[in-house]
């Protein structure tokens, strides 16, 4: 019989009970639930609404479905739809009628909220956690090829020489953003629901601040009806996801590119690609473009949860059973991509010698030209137009800017002088040294405080335990 079954004459349909089941999904929050099971009932022995021996009894139950289940023994039941309701059917096998004083001043409501909200602190964890490891990576490629020359683009056009350091460094920059939106993401799920019933509170004396300190959570929630129909929290995670997954596309698609027979800037490790069944010759880069593929998943998942929740009334509303598939869903895909990324740039091989030559083609040197006349005195403007007609003579004649000689290039602007011909990738490279800038010193500084950011990421989860880590007894 179900747990809720008093009012009703009728057994539910079956196809209504295969309708409604979330347990096929949600007992993945099982841990989440027994947690704050125990939790709960210990308070309600501490407030002398159940006795202590009841409350004794209900932990040791609980903690012995807790071994069940990830022993695999667990007898998991459709017709109880949900894990929660699983848990405390099972709790009344192992202990009786005691069980049901366990659901005391508590609602599936603000229980499912609790799971869901313990479920995303571990998600933000773990995604924070990933994207550090990428950011080391990231960091320890840079250094390692510091001084290795690459045409920077615009347009997907060959634009001006920059250091491969500088390029990688710029994803780190990006991942570093998402970290941000993750821990703010995280402050602002670290609110325990717990507490909040159904949707107006309870009329039992229990004591809120107990179970937050218990379960590590930061505060508890102020308004019950928001506590029981907020999923902010959610859409809070999958938006920072769905910007992480954009940015790992971006990359996903340089390293498609730069693998090219066409570019030929990197080398995959075969361990992060494949073949082909028909052409024996074929290397892909399946990882990254698959990568890049699951970014729409993820981008449809957060559409989805925005929908879902969009003109939703207060307060509880059997629609949000439908957030947690999509959440679980993004949580799995962008663990997985962060982790396959991080493999794929450590195993990868930069062919730098490559990079360097096409840095210095397709008059990516232009710039510099317009830049030494500009300081001989010559508007910009004006230099533009100078370089600009040297770059169509330099068509005309199938030569580089590099090759011409003193005298051409007074044919265009007699501001030109012989220490114009010194001007090559390398020093284009090391002229810009603005903050921020690509020279090899600016390059190496930014690093530098690379190191000190992930420093203070790692101390923030070194900060941040686990949920697991909560002790059960």
């Amino acid at each position: 019989m179900k747990l809720w079954a008093g009012r009703f004459q009728k057994d539910t349909d079956r196809a209504v009970e295969n309708f409604t089941a979330s347990i096929h999904f949600d007992q993945r929050l099982y841990r989440y639930d027994i947690l704050g099971s125990i939790a709960h009932s210990r308070m309600l022995v501490k407030q002398g609404i159940i006795e202590q021996g009841e409350g004794d009894a209900i932990v040791r139950g609980l903690a012995e479905i807790l071994d069940e289940i990830e022993t695999d023994q667990f007898p998991w039941r459709v017709e109880l739809e949900d894990v929660h309701m699983n848990v405390e059917a099972r709790l009344k096998e192992k202990i009786g009628d005691v069980a049901g004083k366990l659901h005391t001043a508590r609602s599936r409501n603000d229980q499912v909220a609790l799971d869901a909200r313990l479920f995303a602190k571990d998600a933000i964890r773990d995604a924070v956690e990933r994207l550090a490891a990428v950011q080391q990576t990231l960091t320890e490629l840079s250094r390692k090829h510091l001084g290795a020359v690459m045409p920077g683009y615009t347009h997907l056009q060959r634009a001006q020489p920059v250091l491969l350091s500088h390029h990688l460094m710029a994803y780190f920059e990006m991942f570093q953003r998402d970290v941000a939106r993750f821990r703010a993401a995280y402050q602002r799920c670290d609110v325990l629901p717990l507490g909040s019933g159904a949707l107006a509170g309870t009329t039992f004396p229990i004591d809120r601040e107990a179970v937050r300190e218990a379960l590590g959570f930061a505060e508890a929630s102020r308004n019950s009806m928001d506590s029981v129909s907020d999923r902010d929290f959610v859409v809070d995670y999958l938006a920072a996801a769905a910007t992480v997954m954009m940015h790992l596309s971006r990359l996903a698609e340089e390293f498609v590119l730069w693998s090219s027979g066409e570019f030929g800037f990197v080398e995959l490790d075969d361990a992060y690609s494949t073949g082909s069944s028909m052409m024996p010759q074929k290397k892909n880069p399946d990882v990254a473009e698959l990568i890049r593929g699951k970014t729409g998943r993820v981008y449809g998942h957060l559409q989805a949860i925005l929908t879902l929740l969009k003109a939703l009334p207060l307060t509880y509303n059997r629609d949000l059973q439908e957030d947690k598939e999509a959440f679980f869903d993004t949580v799995d895909t962008l663990l997985a991509c962060l982790e396959l990324m991080n493999g794929m740039l450590r195993s990868a091989r930069f062919v730098t010698e490559r990079m360097r030559g096409a840095a210095g083609e397709s008059f990516t040197l232009a710039t510099d030209v317009a830049d030494y006349l500009v300081r001989r005195g010559l508007p910009f403007r004006q230099a533009h137009e100078v370089v600009g007609k040297l770059v169509a003579y330099c068509l005309d004649t199938d030569r580089d800017l590099t090759r011409l000689t003193l005298e051409e290039y007074r044919r265009y602007s007699p501001a030109f002088d012989s220490d114009v011909l010194n001007i090559t990738v390398t020093s284009a490279v090391g002229a810009r040294a603005c903050p921020g800038g690509t020279a090899p010193r600016q390059v190496d500084a930014a690093m530098q405080a690379a190191d000190a950011i992930v420093e203070d990421n790692l101390e923030w989860l070194k900060q941040t335990p686990p949920i697991r880590l909560i002790p059960l007894t």
